[in-house]
């Protein structure tokens, strides 16, 4: 039988507790799960993309340990079918907050389904208490001294209080 690659993209800036909600529920689906880490400069980072990429190992190697699934964690660029290919995944994991995500992530799939017909994006809904996460939100609390212990995983929340004292100062 064929190995189950599944790609799981994003930004990860940074890796919330939703982003790891959604990598555990992945893992138990597949084989393996890439985590792509898009370096999208256009959405003015926070981490550089290295550091994104350390934070996500960091965070998921015991969802690894634990499911038993084989879990990467790469840097990317360019288009996503292109690096699914790469890769062969067949399978491409987005999460779902609400329904203003879908509306998106519909035209997505539109458009990433004509690029390569193959390739199947499987959604996946956050858990109802990370439903609300957003990675660019939880910047703006930590910003205005906000506290986000509740949104992303202890490792992440001292690098990025962290980073944030750092860029501040």
């Amino acid at each position: 039988m064929a190995e189950r690659i599944a790609l799981y993209p994003g930004t990860f800036d940074p890796v919330t507790n939703g982003h790891l909600d959604i990598i555990g529920r992945a893992a138990r689906l597949v084989d393996r799960l890439v985590v792509g880490v898009a370096i999208n400069i256009g959405k003015g980072p926070l981490f550089e993309l290295e550091e994104r990429v350390e934070l996500v190992r960091a965070e998921t190697a015991a969802i690894a340990a634990r499911n038993g699934t084989i879990i990467e964690v790469r840097p990317f660029e360019g288009l996503l079918v292109h690096y699914a290919r790469e890769i062969g995944a067949r399978m491409i994991i987005r999460g779902l907050r609400a329904v203003s995500d879908f509306d998106y992530e519909f035209q997505m799939v539109g458009m990433n389904r004509r690029l390569d017909q193959e390739i199947e994006t499987v959604f996946l809904m956050a858990s109802e208490t990370n439903q609300f996460i957003a990675s660019r939100l939880v910047k703006e609390i930590a910003r205005l001294g906000g506290d986000i212990a509740g949104f992303v995983p202890r490792t992440t929340l001292e690098r990025t209080l962290a980073k944030l004292r750092a860029t501040q100062g």
